[in-house]
């Protein structure tokens, strides 16, 4: 089978990581050797990394300069080891969640995180990109009924908003690669989405 590397995104409530394990199955099922991972996160310095994102405060470049850092041990410890080996990679979030919280909601510089994308890790982007798109006082609902928030999911309804709209953006500059989910659905109709998007593919 070919390698394929397939991100989830969304703003937090979405319920992405809900629906990677399913995908992980299907493709499985299909005879793929799937690799499932999230970010910040992956290998043991990133997984490093990410505690400090989450629950340290800081401002908004050294949050990027980590999240990058994350994303760059991932990548190479992880990642492209599992593609050349010929496996699927499913990932809970990558950039685009980089450009959308950092770029969006915080506001940073996205020249910058163009260039530290480029110096990261190049020409790989996902073959897929799975956007679980709904409004951030829908997914605040999610978020406060299912667990104790992190430094992100602290942040108020504007900040989600503007994490959103960073998403459209990405979107938008990448419809070939960025398929958009409506998230407000019920789990039934959000899958047959992400099936949809899958089969379009012949996967």
């Amino acid at each position: 089978m070919p390698a394929r590397f397939i991100t989830f995104e969304g703003i937090d409530g979405a319920g992405k990581s809900t629906h990677l394990e399913a995908v992980a199955q299907r493709l499985r099922d299909g005879g793929d050797t799937v690799l499932c991972t999230r970010e910040p996160g992956g290998t043991p310095l990133a997984e490093s990394l990410r505690e400090l994102v989450l629950n340290q405060p800081m401002d908004p470049m050294t949050e990027a300069l980590l999240v990058f850092a994350a994303r760059r041990d991932h990548v190479h410890q992880l990642i492209v080891p599992a593609l050349a080996r010929g496996e699927t990679v499913l990932c809970d979030r990558f950039t685009d969640a980089t450009f959308a919280y950092q770029g969006g909601g915080r506001g940073f510089d996205t020249a910058v995180l163009r260039q530290l994308e480029h110096d990261v890790h190049g020409t790989l982007q996902p073959d897929l990109t799975i956007w679980f798109d709904l409004p951030a006082t829908l997914a605040a609902e999610r978020r406060g009924a299912a667990r104790s928030p992190d430094r992100f999911e602290q942040q108020d309804i504007e900040f989600f908003e503007r994490v959103r709209r960073g998403y459209q953006a990405r979107a938008q500059a990448a419809p070939h690669r960025i398929v958009r989910i409506d998230a407000s659905l019920d789990r039934a109709s959000v899958w047959r989405q992400i099936e949809g998007a899958l089969e379009s593919r012949q996967w």
